[in-house]
């Protein structure tokens, strides 16, 4: 009990985090950032510093211990070792990235503009917004445009009535501009909030309540006029949009505009996170139409360029590579059905949970164990599937994966019975039953799936074969049910239920399917 307490006070503690994701090269620059301020290599934020970057765990008792500070000092000696350390990363040149750049700069002007001296303050301003409108920022842009605007009512020059207009043409354009970007980022945000809480449309009535949500907010817009920051805000809107509908093959059309939005404006360098996120959608939406080879050709490109280190490397891309490459290297078997071949990935992927555990969202470790679990489950060895499945049924506070919990638990019955444990499957069975009527969204494939396999104690061997085949009927009229076909996203069941019938491994089944799509 007291261990996770301690795990989560780490996990909570904002400066222990922030140190702990130091790189060596970044504790160097802190050193010497520090030995800079003159007199302070003493001082007791930097003894703090010492201290916390060898602590294993965080514990407020242990440092209290040290003597370095009493209890009432601690929380302020924190937050001014959090503020200096901020401070030193952003003269770190590895995070000099252009936005960071355009600021400095406006804060020189402004410093030479509150000094008089208005006409070298002008010029650098002129730099820093054509440097802010090559690289999209169009925010920072118009503030500099605002403070131009400032600057020439003091600084009177004869070409002023000309300057004025065109300054004021500028900054109506880019707080237009501005405006759609701010309208369509919010919708995708609110879009992709829907999403997390109530998952996909489950009904009409949902599905018209999405569709009217999403086109009151649709901002009105002439496309030509839009840069790359606006319409990569309007593909994302439709994008999440489309998984919400679960009209895949909608989202495969947007994740595949924004990844060519980013190829042809060559602007991957200035917002990776956004690239990775546009590539591991057009993987996903591949994955959900079973578009078999260009999930591979894109899979391979997209390891390709990491390979070539084409993606700028820091610590929130490097997390997001590690996410979406192996969630995909892990899919590549779902749809060959080669389980097997890919059981290599498991340790790989715990030893980079461990290593990323500190910023890594709950919701995502969870979403690969059941990964984990599904590969185990294809290659048979279902005691291994359970134990995965398990970490996901203990899991607390991880409302977000509702659906997951859901899905865990039937995968969970599904794997006791491949196991024969007849004697555990009655307890098994009451308690999916009961946390599946907790949830308010259950779905007539999962009722209809679960009554079916509670019958299954009651029939004799001989006709047990029959009885699968009933299931399958049943659950086969739902695979291409608007609302009910997302249970299947997460399960195979039909394929599991066909390895049943025809007496032969699900891995075969599913590579036998495999042909069929790729023929």
């Amino acid at each position: 009990m007291g261990k996770s307490v301690t795990s989560t006070n780490q996990q909570n503690d904002a400066l222990f985090v922030l140190i702990k994701s130091l790189t060596k090269s970044e504790k160097r620059q802190f050193n010497l950032y520090v030995g800079r301020l003159g007199g302070n290599i003493d001082a007791k934020f930097f003894s703090l510093f010492k201290f916390l970057e060898k602590l294993k765990l965080y514990d407020e008792k242990v440092i209290i211990g040290s003597g370095i500070v009493s209890k009432q000092q601690l929380s302020n000696l924190k937050a001014h070792l959090y503020k200096q350390i901020l401070i030193s990363l952003r003269l770190n040149p590895a995070h000099k990235n252009v936005r960071i750049q355009i600021r400095e700069q406006l804060d020189f002007a402004t410093v030479l503009y509150q000094k008089g001296l208005y006409k070298q303050s002008l010029k650098l301003l002129e730099k820093a917004k054509n440097m802010a409108l090559d690289n999209e920022e169009k925010n920072i842009a118009y503030e500099i445009v605002e403070l131009e605007k400032v600057i020439e009512t003091q600084y009177i020059t004869r070409s002023l009535s000309n300057r004025a207009n065109q300054l004021s043409v500028q900054a109506k354009e880019l707080s237009q501009q501005n405006v759609i970007a701010s309208k369509l980022s919010n919708l995708s945000l609110q879009l992709y909030s829907h999403l997390i809480q109530n998952g996909y449309v489950k009904n009409i009535k949902e599905l018209e309540f999405v569709d009217k949500y999403f086109n009151d907010r649709m901002p009105k817009y002439e496309y030509k006029t839009l840069g790359f920051r606006e319409k990569l805000w309007l593909f994302k809107a439709h994008l999440w949009h489309s998984f919400l509908i679960q009209d895949f093959l909608l989202s495969y059309k947007y994740a595949r505009k924004c990844v060519d939005l980013f190829n042809s404006s060559k602007l991957i360098h200035l917002h990776p996170v956004f690239y990775l996120k546009s590539k591991n959608y057009l993987l996903e939406a591949s994955f959900l139409v079973k578009k078999v080879s260009t999930f591979k050709n894109e899979l391979t490109f997209f390891e390709a360029e990491i390979n070539k280190q084409e993606i700028p490397m820091n610590t929130n891309t490097e997390l997001l590579i590690f996410l979406y490459l192996y969630s995909n290297k892990l899919h590549l078997h779902f749809l060959e059905g080669t389980f097997e071949e890919g059981e290599y990935l498991v340790e790989s992927i715990n030893n980079k949970i461990d290593q990323y555990k500190n910023r890594l969202d709950g919701h995502y470790i969870v979403l690969l164990y059941y990964k984990i679990a599904c590969l185990y489950f294809g290659m048979g060895k279902n005691k291994l599937c359970i134990a995965y499945l398990q970490k996901i049924i203990r899991s607390k506070n991880i409302s977000a994966a509702e659906d997951l919990q859901c899905f865990a638990r039937v995968l969970n019955l599904i794997a006791h019975y491949e196991c024969g444990l007849d004697y555990d499957l009655e307890r098994q069975f009451v308690d999916t039953y009961k946390f599946l009527l907790k949830m308010e969204n259950l779905q007539e494939v999962q009722k209809v799936f679960l009554t079916s396999i509670r019958d299954l104690s009651d029939v004799f061997p001989h006709e047990i074969k029959n009885e699968f085949k009933k299931i399958h009927t049943k659950l086969k009229t739902f695979e291409s049910h608007p609302y009910e076909k997302r249970a299947f996203l997460y399960l195979d069941i039909l394929s599991w239920l066909e390895s049943k019938i025809q007496n032969k491994p699900i891995a075969l089944i599913i590579k036998e399917k495999t042909n069929q799509l790729t023929k």
